[in-house]
């Protein structure tokens, strides 16, 4: 596969939104930048997020959206306008193509067409540059550890790609990635947030910060008043710009569901959900499943992390937790309480704390799966495999 695909989907009908967000992604090689409900903004989150196509619900008035349709598809002939009305009538099609939209699909949204849509754009943009993979990592409830994962797999990754690697802390309030690995920033997550339109790559260069290890990092707001002032489409402004930067962004979090979440979520190449072998983690897991099945969202893009698996983890086991969940465990992390806590402490990462223990062995393993999962050869689940071969495929 060539570089992925990115949208915009401009849609008024809330309830609607889900079932695009669902037909979209469902294609490993479509990513959603930014979702609006009002054509007056379109342009701005054009100039703010980079994007290949514009997917249009037209409904309820058609004869509104072509106009702006039209204007913007002669500013940027490189755009391609999907459109989809409850309408079939046939001189509003024959006008909708005429006004610059590619593909007119009624609704219900025929999955065939839509597959074959985003075909012909993908083969046209073979020889495009390609941009980074977006990983997120989600506790399913406080204290399982998502922090120690996120940081030390975007250490290991760094280690992989020779330092074209960034996290980002998106738990603006709390957030400890800076600590973890003892970096005192001089600029976070919020100084890059404060402007509308994209920002220059040297900008946003200056803002991180780099650890010894090779990884970058974007911290937390040192402040709670700069949390409040980062919006959903600030900070996904910022993850869009550090993914044309980077091979890999890892984000840890985000801790709370709201529109920023969704954003990422949309974006998001894989979300490691990390749990502990704990009912009530189990539950909550749950929970954040059921919610993103109903808003659309492709589960086949999320992985659960067992962190903190040891002799005494009563009774609950990986294969309990995956079959519950109905989603396949990607990686299991040894307990190690005092190598990690001394760690954390010392503020090291694991590749220099602890290079031989068994959690950092297994987060390793977990780099290079995500990395290069077409080399998993004698994986005894080749259905496990496949998926995230089919996440991470390059040809």
């Amino acid at each position: 596969m060539g570089n992925d695909l990115r949208f915009i989907i401009l849609n008024s009908d809330e309830q609607f939104g889900a079932e695009l967000r669902e037909l979209l992604l469902t294609f490993r090689n479509v990513k959603i930048v930014a979702e609006v409900d009002d054509p007056t903004v379109l342009t701005s989150a054009m100039t703010q997020f980079p994007v290949d196509a514009v997917l249009v619900n037209l409904d309820p008035n058609p004869e509104a959206l072509l106009p702006l349709i039209a204007d913007i598809a002669g500013h940027n002939p490189g755009l391609s306008f999907f459109a989809v009305s409850e309408s079939t009538d046939g001189p509003l099609i024959l006008k909708a193509m005429r006004m610059g939209v590619k593909e007119f699909f009624p609704r219900p949204v025929d999955r065939a067409n839509l597959a074959e849509a985003v075909e012909k754009l993908v083969a046209g943009r073979s020889g495009s540059k390609a941009g980074g993979k977006l990983v997120t990592v989600i506790g399913a409830s406080g204290g399982v550890g998502a922090t120690t994962i996120a940081t030390n797999l975007a250490a290991e990754l760094a280690a992989l790609e020779h330092g074209e690697v960034t996290v980002i802390d998106l738990d603006y309030r709390f957030g400890q990635v800076a600590t973890l690995l003892d970096i005192t920033p001089t600029y976070t997550l919020s100084d890059l947030s404060s402007s509308p339109e994209a920002l220059d790559t040297g900008v946003i260069a200056r803002a991180l910060t780099q650890h010894a290890c090779g990884v970058r990092v974007l911290a937390r707001p040192n402040h709670f008043a700069e949390a409040d002032m980062i919006t959903g489409a600030s900070c996904m402004g910022v993850v869009s710009s550090l993914l044309e930067m980077n091979k890999y962004v890892v984000t840890d979090g985000p801790t709370r569901y709201d529109l920023g979440a969704t954003s990422v979520f949309s974006l998001s190449d894989i979300s490691l959900l990390v749990v502990q072998l704990l009912v009530p983690c189990v539950r909550s897991a749950s929970r954040m499943l059921e919610s993103m099945r109903a808003n659309g969202f492709n589960l086949d893009r999320v992985k659960l992390v067992c962190n903190r698996v040891g002799r005494d983890a009563g009774h609950l086991t990986p294969e309990n937790v995956a079959e519950t969940l109905n989603l396949d465990v990607i990686a299991i992390v040894p307990d190690d309480w005092q190598t990690v806590s001394a760690a954390v402490n010392l503020g090291d990462p694991l590749v220099s704390y602890g290079p031989k223990t068994k959690a950092r062995i297994a987060i390793q393993e977990l780099a290079e799966r995500l990395h290069k999962p077409e080399s998993e050869t004698d994986d005894k689940d080749v259905r496990k495999k496949s998926l995230i071969g089919r996440i991470f495929a390059h040809t």
